[in-house]
């Protein structure tokens, strides 16, 4: 366990079981626009979304299955650009276009024969709210909205598009051991391939 990073958390400091629940994760899902991405839609002339994703993020989301958590990211925009930022960081449980998140993550936590409590969940919109009261760990951005604040026990120091889904690997890992000995899988050249 990495208590020093830990320490920068005040609810895991006071909270022995939301720590234990950590420890305890299979999955991590994300949601994308307001938690990958800082939530803006750029057009082109053509009419083509371009979106912005955090390199940071992509170091985190193959970072945790190295380590046996499993990634998933569960959103209801669909776009070439999100298809393609998946396929890079080969992202397996994917769900694109997703109206109903509660039922796409039921399907997900079956098919991988796993608790719900064994899952995290990071949103920042309303439609979020469909999953989180599930999840073992619901987690939100700094500026996710008022509603999905009030609901999570851990709001994240990142706002939406600045290293989201790093800080919550960074603390999942924390969790079970130090960070640099979780990062040494990140430093080797076969990583990034």
């Amino acid at each position: 366990m990495d208590a020093a990073f830990l320490s920068s958390y005040p609810t895991l400091a006071t909270d022995q079981g939301l720590l234990a629940k950590l420890q305890a994760l299979k999955l991590v899902v994300f949601d994308v626009d307001g938690v990958l991405t800082d939530g803006r839609l750029l057009y082109t002339e053509q009419g083509e979304t371009i979106k912005r994703f955090n390199v940071k993020d992509g170091v985190a989301m193959k970072l945790l299955p190295k380590w046996g958590i499993q990634v998933a990211v569960i959103t209801a925009k669909d776009s070439a650009p999100l298809r393609q930022r998946m396929k890079e960081l080969k992202v397996e449980h994917f769900y694109p276009g997703c109206h109903n998140k509660a039922e796409a993550f039921d399907e997900l936590v079956e098919r991988l024969r796993i608790t719900p409590e064994e899952a995290a969940y990071v949103g920042d919109d309303v439609i979020d709210l469909q999953v989180m009261p599930k999840v073992g760990v619901a987690l939100c951005p700094a500026d996710a909205h008022i509603l999905l604040q009030r609901h999570c026990p851990i709001i994240l120091s990142k706002a939406a598009g600045e290293g989201v889904a790093r800080e919550v690997a960074d603390m999942v890992l924390a969790s079970r051991m130090s960070l640099e000995h979780a990062y040494e899988l990140a430093q080797k050249p076969e990583f990034e391939k």
